[in-house]
């Protein structure tokens, strides 16, 4: 079966760290590239980290640019998002997906269960 499976999230202090993983099956972590976005509450999913299958190049969104760090373990293939200095901004759902490549379209439609992450001030 082919998917991704987030885990990692809770509930934090501002400030604080969580460390986020996407675990892949079906196929190998660096087959594809792979995002993490995010959702809160009321507003539209964005895009927040994304690492290259080709190279293992990074990518990250303003807003968690010096704060968030996404690395891949291949042989565990997984997919990690560390984050740190935590704020309450950053309170959502997040998900990781397949891309084509960083910045492109997903491969598939569906989106997994994602992982709640909460910053409390």
């Amino acid at each position: 079966q082919v998917q991704l499976v987030e885990s990692g999230g809770g509930s934090v202090q501002a400030g604080g760290s969580l460390r986020l993983s996407c675990a892949a099956s079906g196929f190998g972590s660096d087959y594809y590239a792979i995002g993490w976005f995010r959702q809160a509450p009321g507003k539209e999913r964005e895009s927040v980290s994304c690492i290259s299958n080709s190279d293992g190049t990074t990518s990250y969104a303003d807003s968690v640019k010096g704060r968030f760090t996404i690395s891949r373990d291949n042989a565990k293939k997984t997919v990690y998002l560390q984050m740190n200095s935590l704020k309450p901004e950053d309170t959502a759902v997040y998900y990781c997906t397949w891309l084509w490549s960083c910045g492109g379209r997903r491969v598939y439609d569906s989106w997994g269960q994602g992982t709640q992450v909460t910053v409390s001030s």
